[in-house]
């Protein structure tokens, strides 16, 4: 009774984030408020955490990696413009919430993250929760994974130096890319990128933001040498 009481209390506290945080902010879009309304953001954080899921602010995870701001998160998934179905990319697992939102969305979810606790942990809340069509794959994400492409959309929940070439050209022809982008780790802007054909690429800036470092052979130098094996999967549908 009182797990259902929680599960309850939960329900309503999304429903109220997605009518002020998100709704309320200007996102319009049916699928991404109906995508924000239905995965339990809760679910994706500790035990001790799940009392501050719909607080309008990011909220730590391990590996010092962070599970982005609901608004963020239904921004830049928003900035996707998509209708449904699809195949879609994500870089950067993280707690692996952003991937349950498009799981959600699109017909099949590429996710990736360069932390193997961090794709552990989401691969087994994704299973717990059904969302067999998202697929998490330890590897380094500035590169991609080519075996998928071309994807329909990709989102990249860490910010770079420039847009990877690597993922652009893992774009479909009429697919979007968003991306945060800076000169430095601190200061980034976010990009979408659509791909208008074979070799033409538009850019245009949405707002300034402030996410982790995109660490790897496409990004930002790690500088703790915990790039991981770049060939890795280890999680699958």
């Amino acid at each position: 009774m009182a797990e259902e009481s929680d599960q309850r209390a939960y329900a309503r506290r999304r429903q109220m984030m997605v009518e002020r945080q998100i709704a309320g902010r200007g996102i319009a879009s049916t699928v991404v408020l109906n995508a924000m309304g239905k995965v339990p953001r809760e679910a994706f954080l500790p035990p001790d955490m799940r009392d501050f899921a719909y607080e309008d602010a990011p909220q730590p995870i391990n590996e010092h990696q962070s599970i982005s701001q609901p608004y963020i998160v239904a921004h830049m998934v928003d900035a996707l413009q998509l209708t449904g179905g699809g195949r879609l990319l994500e870089v950067g697992t993280g707690s692996g919430y952003a991937a349950a939102v498009l799981g959600e969305i699109g017909e099949e979810v590429v996710t990736l993250e360069r932390y193997q606790t961090l794709a552990d942990s989401a691969h087994q809340v994704l299973q717990v929760l059904g969302y067999d069509n998202v697929e998490v794959i330890h590897t380094d994400g500035t590169l991609g994974w080519s075996e998928k492409a071309p994807y329909d959309a990709i989102v990249v929940a860490a910010g770079g130096p420039e847009v990877p070439e690597s993922l652009k050209q893992q774009l479909a022809v009429g697919g979007r890319l968003v991306i945060p982008v800076g000169p430095t780790q601190t200061e980034q802007a976010l990009i979408r990128v659509t791909r208008v054909s074979v070799d033409e690429f538009h850019e245009e800036p949405l707002t300034q933001v402030r996410f982790v470092p995109l660490v790897g052979v496409a990004g930002w130098e790690d500088r703790h040498g915990t790039n991981p094996d770049k060939r890795a999967p280890v999680a699958s549908r």
